[in-house]
């Protein structure tokens, strides 16, 4: 889930990757710009990285380090296979539905329009929970570095974090009521820009932490603890929203799955690095968000608050896939700015009753994501292909179906657990 994340709902295609090139779905021809091996290297890796990485050190002090580095390994591996899953859906559809640009659009041609309004569903559920997740991180990040009301508020809206929320929530109201948001679309590029570097930042001060001091540090957790980080791993690689316009951009679609594979299996190292050097350097002390680790530095002060700038005017962005699927189906695709106003409202109550940032993303990542990333795509590949793919592949589909459901379940209520549980500290 990015900084930056955007679903591609079935009725439009929003270009989350600013290295796509913007054209229409005509066929080539002089002026269709493809993107090369490189850009669409690029591309996945914007897609896919983002604020979730900052969870992760966290996880990792949840998980233990060996378990939490093997867990980002399989759910790669995982979601590069369903992305993949999508794309072979989509070729082998591609003679008698040849306008597939989204994974809505391929839920309508497999399933007719109870497909697309569960692909949709979910969308506007990961879209809108990656929003209540800004929220969460910038509350909490201001709320560490300018402490503010009662130590000990009587409600959770009346705490520190909830305060900032409400000051918050009259600029995105007003933000949020612009009907088109193609000024903020270059921030994409400038928050990868800042998310890069606040993820260097915090690792050169891991480094330099642990070399100084090494905490007691264990490898591998029990089983509740797993489910928590497998949440906390499918939000962080999210972006099977994106996976069909990036391999219909690609010049060359015969190496495109080559590609895909390279950049998950380069974002999973990172993360494996980010996350361990994290915990190695923290230990026990490790807090949901990473960067609140590094003190009040002005090193640290500046990347805190340029994350926080950069997901504020990124939330406007963010929403407006939910937008446009809820004045849809409410408002007859017409602009409605007071429901865009209760969806802003909604997002901001859920961000204040939410303690925990590392838990909120593991409730995310072990509902949704899973459900999208890995169900979804594997239901979708069965009902295509069926029993061509003959008994290994179709036993691969209905494990995914089968496991990824349970895990779906089992995650959930260990992630809700978790967070009612935070709630009465």
């Amino acid at each position: 889930m990015g900084l930056h994340k955007e679903a591609s709902s079935s009725s439009s295609r929003l270009d989350a990757a600013p290295l796509l090139p913007h054209h229409g779905h005509g066929g080539g021809g002089a002026g269709h710009h493809l993107s090369s091996q490189p850009k669409t290297f690029a591309n996945v890796f914007i897609a896919v990285v983002g604020s979730g990485v900052l969870g992760l050190p966290y996880t990792f002090s949840r998980t233990g380090w060996v378990a939490g580095s093997v867990l980002l390994l399989a759910v790669a591996a995982l979601t590069f296979h369903c992305m993949m899953l999508l794309v072979a859906c989509r070729r082998r559809l591609a003679y008698d539905h040849p306008k597939i640009a989204s994974f809505g659009d391929l839920g309508a041609a497999v399933c007719g329009p109870a497909g697309r309004h569960v692909v949709d569903a979910m969308l506007v559920l990961s879209q809108a929970s990656f929003c209540v997740g800004y929220l969460i991180f910038i509350s909490n990040t201001m709320a560490h570095l300018y402490p503010v009301g009662d130590s000990s508020p009587s409600s959770p809206l009346l705490t520190a974090k909830a305060i900032f929320i409400w000051v918050m929530l009259p600029f995105q109201l007003g933000l949020n009521s612009i009907k088109t948001l193609t000024l903020l679309a270059p921030l994409s590029i400038f928050a990868d820009v800042v998310d890069l570097g606040a993820m260097g930042v915090v690792l050169g001060q891991d480094v330099s932490t642990w070399l100084a001091n090494k905490p007691p540090v264990f490898a591998s957790a029990g089983p509740m603890e797993i489910l928590y980080g497998l949440g906390v791993a499918v939000y962080a690689f999210e972006g099977i929203g994106m996976v069909l316009p990036l391999e219909a951009e690609a010049a060359d679609k015969r190496k495109f799955g080559g590609t895909l594979a390279l950049s998950m299996a380069f974002i999973a190292v990172m993360y494996g690095l980010f996350g361990a050097m994290g915990y190695l350097a923290f230990g026990a002390a490790t807090r949901d968000i990473i960067t609140t680790n590094l003190g009040t530095g002005w090193l640290s002060v500046t990347v805190q608050l340029g994350l926080c700038i950069n997901l504020f005017f990124t939330m406007p962005v963010m929403m407006n896939p939910v937008y446009e699927v809820a004045e849809r189906l409410l408002c007859r695709k017409r602009y409605a700015w007071w429901l865009r106003w209760l969806l802003v409202m909604v997002v901001g109550l859920m961000a204040m009753l939410v303690p925990n940032f590392a838990d909120f993303l593991s409730l995310v990542g072990s509902s949704v994501c899973v459900l999208l990333g890995f169900v979804l795509p594997a239901a979708f590949h069965l009902k295509v292909f069926g029993a061509e793919v003959g008994w290994p592949g179709l036993a691969g589909d209905v494990a995914v179906i089968v496991v990824g459901t349970a895990l779906a379940v089992s995650g959930t209520w260990t992630s809700l657990a978790q967070i009612f549980s935070s709630s009465d500290v």
